[in-house]
């Protein structure tokens, strides 16, 4: 039960995702001093369970703090917020037609402030930042996280430092520059950026996916949102662009604490994750049956957010698949951008790239059998494409020999 100390949080612990060790949340923490795997916030469910009905929640705000019990952050007062959350789950009736999928929807991650699913996972962060009393942050980053951070992290007053690569997207450069983060550009992939940061970071927090326990957690509530929108049913499968993987953990993770809580039944959905051809480390551990991946050389895609050579949390991305029974897809690029036309034309929905691979991943789910014309099929568009000025470019220029959709 929380003490005095606290408002807000249930948790009572961290624990190591391999070797179980237990930490100290009332500390500052990274991985396992253990055996140096990421650790998983705990929380007194069995008390919730008792004390606490879903239904109390149809009074709350809309954002994600509307589950704040079990999340990690003590005291409401720390919590650094500019609405993130709870966004909305959107039919895609046209191109569920097309490739014969029953029930298609996107839950629009778009829609979240700085224009990302990242927004989660930063603001949950900096706010346990804030609680800790940390006055500088880091983080090595594809894009959008960079942006989130330093958006958060401006709300906070707290320094941010943000490694990227050097062919980031120009316009989420110029966001974090703009928001006021200490923006370094580093010529390689997301590894060079985050080997870039370690040798010059001071006594700063690292906010690295995953070396730190809370961007898990406000990206966990991604799951929490889609069981009480979808009325605490499941949907049969779950496609979902894959690079650091922290929101594919944070639903399976989510879904095991509301099945905890008494809130949905065991049932479970097939875990997708999707991948660009160009940099399909998870896609191909899973095809090996692998518990790692090893590291994508040349890493080289459109989809910057999923440009990860190797993700720190391959092993739980892993087993959520193997778990769920789900799999993992690799799609080129060229069928990305010819995704990200056809949400628009078919939708009118501009999909960041990384969201367009999980519809260009779409017509092999059915030729697998892991989709139906029975299917319940929600794919997440997980950022703006606004931000992505070249590929919208690029992925336009067709459309002046189209006149009409048919």
């Amino acid at each position: 039960m929380p003490n005095g100390s606290r408002d807000n949080s249930y948790i009572t612990h961290l624990e190591c995702s391999s070797c179980r060790t237990l930490h100290d949340h009332s500390r500052a923490q990274s991985v396992c001093t253990t055996c140096g795997q990421p650790l998983l916030a705990r929380y007194d469910l069995a008390y919730l369970r008792e004390k606490f009905s879903r239904d109390e929640l149809r009074s709350r705000v809309a954002s994600l703090w509307r589950y704040r019990e079990v999340l990690p952050v003590l005291r409401l007062d720390n919590c650094v917020s500019m609405g993130e959350g709870f966004t909305p789950i959107l039919g895609m009736n046209r191109i569920a037609g097309e490739i014969g999928i029953g029930h298609l929807m996107v839950k629009d991650e778009a829609l979240n402030p700085t224009g990302s699913f990242k927004a989660r996972g930063l603001s949950m962060a900096v706010s346990k930042a804030k609680e800790l009393g940390f006055g500088e942050l880091c983080i090595p980053t594809a894009g959008n996280a960079g942006a989130a951070l330093a958006a958060y992290a401006a709300k906070a007053g707290i320094i941010a430092h943000v490694y990227m690569p050097d062919d980031t997207p120009s316009a989420i450069v110029d966001e974090c520059r703009l928001l006021g983060a200490r923006v370094n550009l580093v010529k390689g992939t997301i590894t060079d950026a985050a080997a870039d940061m370690n040798r010059q970071k001071k006594n700063w927090f690292d906010m690295s996916t995953l070396k730190e326990p809370y961007r898990l957690e406000g990206k966990k509530t991604m799951g929490y949102e889609l069981a009480e929108q979808l009325r605490w049913q499941l949907p049969d499968v779950i496609v979902y662009p894959t690079g650091g993987g922290t929101g594919l953990i944070g639903m399976w993770k989510a879904f095991e604490e509301l099945e905890e809580l008494g809130w949905i039944s065991s049932k479970r959905p097939a875990m997708v994750a999707v991948q660009s051809a160009t940099c399909a480390p998870i896609v191909k551990a899973f095809e090996a049956k692998a518990e790692t991946c090893g590291f994508w050389e040349n890493a080289a895609t459109v989809a910057s957010g999923l440009r990860v050579p190797k993700p720190f949390a391959d092993r739980l991305i892993l087993r959520a698949l193997y778990e769920s029974r789900g799999t993992a897809l690799a799609v080129p690029d060229a069928e990305i951008e010819n995704a990200m036309r056809k949400t628009a034309l078919l939708e009118g929905m501009l999909f960041s790239p990384e969201g367009a691979a999980c519809v260009a991943a779409l017509p092999s789910l059915a030729q697998l059998g892991i989709t139906s014309s029975s299917s319940t099929v929600l794919v997440f568009n997980t950022g703006s494409a606004y931000k992505y000025s070249e590929i919208l470019s690029l992925a336009a220029r067709p459309l002046s020999a189209q006149h009409s959709v048919h």
